[in-house]
């Protein structure tokens, strides 16, 4: 039941709205929220993907505060072996399905309503039956969609598709067994269109799905840096992989001359990989994978780097800087992997009259962030402290803008450090990967004692370095 009063109402119920929905009623007893959402179930675009889609980092500080996802596993084959499970696409929707009906339902201060548009100030109108309810917001209406992802089973090209070209989203990939089932023909070589993380899982799955490399071709526009997933682990045993990666590239920081220097010296640490140590990339989504994935995407040779695509023809693709010949059409599939999840958004003051607009306050973690941000709006004093917590850091799309996401989000970290009920919150938090983790080294081993003092020592020397690594860049 829609109900006609509510103190906050959340646009959107994916990873962001649930993540702020779940702390701010547990931080406030007496709030109550009601999520309005667009689609038929929770989750977000994650209802959307591709069917082989994983997360890029350990399940254990996705999701929301309250509900542990996964069973803290730690993956013994694949690509991941040796590291804490990534959770399935399909594992996250059932996930949030749980969060929504055991967790913030069950509290009886969560409405939820599914298959409905928000109109906009509070007014919302269900898609299968054109109601429109006027809901009174007692404090806020929370926007959880300013930064969602573009989704590639509903996205539209950019560039030209003629007649007579099979081009087809990545969701489509694991149904091409119907075709044979049918008694079609299937394609023999697949062109894969676009190189951030999309493109990289579609690569990945067609290899591991049987797909010779040498069938495939992948057209790059720009060549990607790469997170080391080996240095984002949470688990006490990765205590020297992952905050002694964070002391190395507090290091590289805190020494480069350049903004090249400075991914050199990730590159060095191991903070950070390429797939083809020939190639220089410009690009650094945050994208994360293991050194053994990197390797695999690596045994296609066949990679073309003429720009994006312009116009795709059965016999020919024509691209920025120069136009190609397709081997074999009849034969050949093209795979869209260019909608990006990142897509440029405008940064808003987090904290508005009447308003709430989620966004990222530490990369590349949108359900700490959100979950965050609904700890300070309870506690905070007023929209200026509020705000003072929450600068939200923008996301890197070029290699120079990799000091400037660096410099806000350590700026953010010296804000939460200064409120000591923050700090605990923080430490108790599962969604932050890294606090309690850093917290529980043992004043009694010394190596790890060693890696707290050099990362403490090499921030400080950083965020004195942050300003003239950006200066650099401009």
């Amino acid at each position: 039941m829609t109900p006609h009063s509510t103190d906050y109402l959340v646009v959107g119920a994916g990873t962001a709205g649930l993540a702020f929905a779940d702390t701010l009623i547990a931080q406030d007893p007496n709030a109550h929220v009601t999520l309005v959402d667009r689609r038929g179930k929770a989750g977000g675009h994650w209802n959307d993907a591709y069917p082989f889609v994983t997360l890029h980092q350990p399940s254990a500080f996705y999701g929301v505060a309250s509900l542990p996802l996964g069973s803290g596993r730690i993956d013994s084959v694949g690509l991941n072996a040796g590291l804490a499970e990534l959770a399935s696409g399909a594992e996250v929707c059932a996930y949030f399905d749980r969060v929504v009906h055991q967790s913030l339902l069950a509290s009886g201060r969560v409405a939820y309503c599914p298959m409905h548009e928000h109109l906009g100030d509070g007014l919302i109108e269900s898609l299968l039956s054109g109601e429109r309810t006027q809901l009174q917001v007692r404090r806020r209406i929370v926007d959880a969609s300013h930064q969602g992802p573009s989704i590639p089973s509903n996205h539209r090209p950019r560039f030209e598709v003629a007649d007579g070209v099979r081009l087809v989203p990545p969701n489509a990939l694991p149904q091409l067994w119907q075709r044979a089932a049918r008694g079609e023909s299937l394609p023999r070589r697949f062109v894969v269109v676009g190189a951030g993380k999309t493109a990289m899982d579609s690569v990945s799955w067609l290899l591991g799905a049987g797909a010779p490399a040498a069938a495939i071709q992948w057209l790059v526009p720009r060549d990607s840096w790469l997170v080391n997933r080996v240095t984002t682990q949470n688990g006490a045993e990765f205590f020297d992989a992952a905050i002694g990666g964070q002391a190395d590239q507090m290091q590289a920081f805190a020494e480069a001359e350049s903004v090249e220097d400075l991914f050199l010296r990730l590159e060095a640490a191991g903070v950070l990989l390429r797939i083809h140590r020939d190639r220089w990339p410009t690009m650094f989504h945050l994208a994360t994978m293991t050194p053994a994935e990197a390797a695999w995407l690596a045994r296609v040779q066949d990679v073309v780097r003429l720009g994006h695509v312009r116009r795709l023809e059965p016999a020919a693709i024509e691209l920025e800087h120069g136009r190609i010949a397709v081997d074999d059409p009849a034969a050949t599939l093209f795979v869209d992997c260019t909608a990006s999840a990142v897509e440029p958004r405008p940064l808003l003051p987090v904290f508005q009259d009447g308003r709430i607009v989620l966004q990222m306050l530490r990369l590349p973690l949108p359900a700490f962030s959100a979950a965050l941000t609904a700890w300070i709006e309870v506690h905070g004093r007023d929209d200026k402290h509020r705000n003072a917590l929450a600068a939200p850091v923008p996301f890197p799309h070029s290699l120079a803008d990799y000091p400037k996401a660096m410099a806000v989000g350590m700026w953010n970290q010296a804000q939460w450090g200064q409120e000591p009920a923050l700090r605990q919150w923080m430490r108790e938090c599962r969604l932050d990967g890294f606090s309690k983790l850093m917290a529980s080294a043992s004043r009694d081993n010394p190596a790890q004692q060693a890696i707290i003092a050099r990362f403490k020592q090499h921030a400080m020397a950083a965020m004195a370095n942050l300003p003239r690594l950006i200066a650099s860049a401009a």
